[in-house]
């Protein structure tokens, strides 16, 4: 394949690497030093356009692969006040879109397991669940898309559970998610169940940028040559 890479600081270097590895090509590189490099023409050049910037600017990316008749899988989080508008602007120009709040196989394994455990305690109610998430400092958004996810698993399912809120509340019914931005950190993710007579965690701890960008690409692969809204379950089979 000819992937397009906007959105090239450390993942994007690491998603080249493994993607080249996978015998695919890189025709277009945009990182912040040639954001005029950013435009439909170029990046209808490529098959598949892997996006990995910033909230800010994640759904024009997204939009201008529309325009160009580019599948494209996008990694950024922080924008998510707008998928719906992209899904529904993915529909309108038969594009395809595959986003994931993360591409991590462990991840989207540790996603399931959320879900069961969720579902096993949503009746046991002297238990209190929390979130916690640990990135590097460098990490614009907070809480990751990522706790974001896990912490809307639970939310599904709880009972005594209606809106996640970051860091501190009083509230019973709100579910903390705690974000922590610590050098070095690749990423680590805690769900807590707590109770007066003991606690129930399970934990996902990323030690490098490898598994996301192998997802990325596994993403890309999947995606290609096909229309629609998809996610990791459909490239996973999960």
């Amino acid at each position: 394949m000819k992937i397009a890479l906007i959105g090239y600081g450390k993942m994007g270097h690491v998603i080249e690497e493994i993607a080249i590895q996978r015998k695919h090509e890189i025709i277009l590189k945009v990182s912040i030093d040639n954001l005029e490099d950013n435009t439909v023409e170029k990046i209808q050049k490529a098959d598949v356009a892997i996006e990995f910037t910033g909230p800010e600017s994640a759904f024009d990316n997204i939009n201008k692969c529309f325009e160009a008749g580019v599948p494209v899988v996008c990694g950024s989080t922080g924008w998510l006040s707008r998928y719906e508008e992209a899904v529904w602007n993915c529909k309108a120009q038969n594009g395809a879109l595959l986003y994931a709040s993360n591409f991590s196989i462990g991840v989207n394994i540790f996603f399931e397991i959320n879900k069961k455990l969720a579902r096993l305690m949503a009746s046991q109610a002297e238990y209190n669940p929390t979130i916690e998430e640990i990135h590097h400092t460098q990490k614009k958004d907070a809480p990751s898309g990522t706790a974001i996810t896990l912490a809307e698993q639970i939310l599904e399912v709880s009972p005594t559970k209606k809106k996640w809120v970051l860091n501190g509340s009083d509230n019973p019914s709100d579910l903390r998610i705690i974000a922590k931005r610590i050098d070095p950190a690749a990423g680590t993710h805690i769900v807590g169940y707590h109770s007066d007579i003991d606690d129930i965690e399970i934990i996902h701890t990323a030690h490098n940028r490898r598994g996301f960008a192998l997802g990325a690409v596994l993403a890309a692969e999947y995606i290609y040559g096909q229309r629609g809204i998809f996610s990791m379950k459909d490239v996973l089979g999960l």
